[in-house]
């Protein structure tokens, strides 16, 4: 892999990684805390809102957050040329 490829490939891969930080940042700290307030008067699973983003929304996105990387990292693998 040459140098300039090998920096698309970081480049790639820290973007990936900040995407998937800032929406789980944003739902778990932000939805479930944050934004609780605001979230308190709509009613989801038999609870409001923002109770659910803190106690279980947070862990279900977190956890298709893992598989999305997954899965988009194989892509760009694939991409340049480092899959297994």
């Amino acid at each position: 892999m040459s140098d300039k490829s090998a920096s698309a490939y970081w480049a790639a891969n820290i973007r990936l990684i900040t995407i998937c930080l800032v929406i789980w940042a944003l739902v778990s700290f932000g939805f479930g805390i944050l934004l609780r307030p605001l979230l308190a008067g709509i009613t989801f699973g038999g609870t409001d809102l923002g109770f659910w983003f803190a106690q279980q929304g947070s862990i279900l996105t977190f956890i298709v957050l893992i598989f999305f990387y997954a899965a988009r990292m194989n892509s760009i693998d694939r991409d340049f040329g480092v899959d297994e």
